[in-house]
């Protein structure tokens, strides 16, 4: 596990990175997530993380019951407030990244089934109660073993749950070498080499001790056939 504190390097770097990619929003901006105005330079991605977040939507309505929802590494809380709309649900969205949360706090703090929580699945304000469901959402990448955080998260599930993974690229074993050098790279590119530290690059096959479907396969025929540029699985691990 990582450690960090406020202030800490990772959150500096992490907020450097997210500068230098155009993904610092205003409060308005992040109250319209996923939508976003055509122009922007992200407008592309929005418009995938707009259809993996509705399908995970889709997907808790059809439960047709109470839920009581984590988020770990929340960001700026837009997916979080997204699913406390959901009938029902009650979310709770952790992150280490003070700055992002604080905005989160900001701009949806007055919705009364949400709530922020500074720190991980490992802080004791997250594991004062059980979750139906775990999201990681474009964040996995940022714990440095999948397994250890699959494991410690099924310790917070209730005996239904469900952990979801979303927009994150999960690796083959052959794979792994040249996306470390790609980020690698990409890091040095846009002057923040010691993030690379900070972001880690999961084996696929790390997942077989534990029982997992992939609800949304980007390789599948459905998506060819639609042109859709989601390039993420959307994965489910049950207890």
């Amino acid at each position: 596990m990582v450690v960090t504190t406020p202030g800490s390097d990772f959150e500096h770097q992490y907020l450097k990175v997210r500068e230098q990619e155009h993904r610092i929003y205003t409060d308005e901006q992040i109250a319209l997530l996923p939508d976003i105005s055509p122009g922007h330079i992200h407008y592309a991605e929005w418009l995938v993380r707009k259809r993996s977040a509705n399908r995970l939507v889709k997907y808790f309505k059809q439960k047709k019951r109470s839920l009581y929802i984590m988020e770990a590494g929340c960001g700026n809380g837009w997916l979080a407030a997204k699913l406390s709309a959901i009938a029902g649900a009650d979310v709770t969205a952790c992150d280490v990244n003070r700055v992002e949360l604080q905005q989160a706090t900001k701009v949806f703090g007055n919705i009364k089934n949400l709530h922020f929580i500074p720190g991980d699945i490992h802080s004791s304000d997250v594991k004062k109660r059980k979750y139906d469901i775990i999201i990681f959402a474009a964040s996995i990448q940022y714990f440095p073993s999948l397994q250890n955080i699959i494991t410690d998260s099924m310790q917070l599930l209730t005996d239904n749950g469900e952990i979801h993974l979303v927009d994150t690229q999960l690796y083959k074993e052959e794979d792994i070498n040249a996306a470390v050098s790609r980020t690698e790279k990409y890091y040095q590119l846009v002057g923040s080499p010691a993030m690379c530290k900070y972001y880690f690059h999961h084996n696929i096959s790390d997942l077989d001790s534990f029982k997992y479907k992939k609800l949304f396969n980007p390789a599948g025929l459905y998506n060819k056939i639609l042109r859709k540029e989601d390039h993420f699985p959307w994965i489910v691990i049950y207890p």
